[in-house]
């Protein structure tokens, strides 16, 4: 079974911070129970250095180190054109423009996909990765709950 960190993390969420409680569990008790449903130590130590870099990049206690307007526009990287394929720039995109993410979130849904260790990334695990980025965004929970929606329940996400 290929696992890589985004396996872990999806297990993570799917199964421990979708409860009511949370993440309530000590890391060590986590990572016990991640290493008997089969996943590697490496991964689960990365996943969880991934979780914190998330957890810090969202603290509202640190201002965003760039104020975008409405009207600005993004440019990818070379790096990121190739990790970001058509479709998951124009659905960042899209996100943005319905109010879903702002600057700030958009950047920090990009920096998380960029740190994951694959080349291939899909429109179903952005859909993962943005969901993680809004549960960890304060004052947030309504679009973080549509986004749930979105990717738990297989709704189609009309952005008009």
């Amino acid at each position: 079974m290929k696992e890589n960190v985004l396996d872990v993390l999806m297990y993570l969420f799917e199964n421990f911070m979708i409860e009511e409680s949370g993440l309530q569990k000590d890391h060590k008790t986590l990572t016990a129970e991640l290493s008997r449903a089969g996943f590697e130590h490496r991964e689960i130590d990365k996943a969880f250095d991934w979780l914190q870099d998330l957890s810090d990049m969202c603290d509202p206690e640190i201002p965003p180190s760039t104020r975008t307007r409405v009207t600005s526009m993004r440019h990818f990287a070379a790096e990121e054109l190739r990790k970001l394929d058509n479709e998951i720039r124009g659905f960042l995109l899209s996100l943005e423009q319905a109010g879903i993410l702002d600057a700030r979130a958009r950047e920090v849904v990009i920096d998380r996909i960029m740190a994951l260790e694959t080349e291939d990334i899909d429109i179903d695990q952005t859909k993962w990765v943005t969901m993680m980025v809004l549960c960890n965004q304060p004052g947030r929970e309504d679009v973080s709950v549509w986004m749930e929606d979105v990717v738990m329940n297989g709704i189609q996400a009309y952005l008009q």
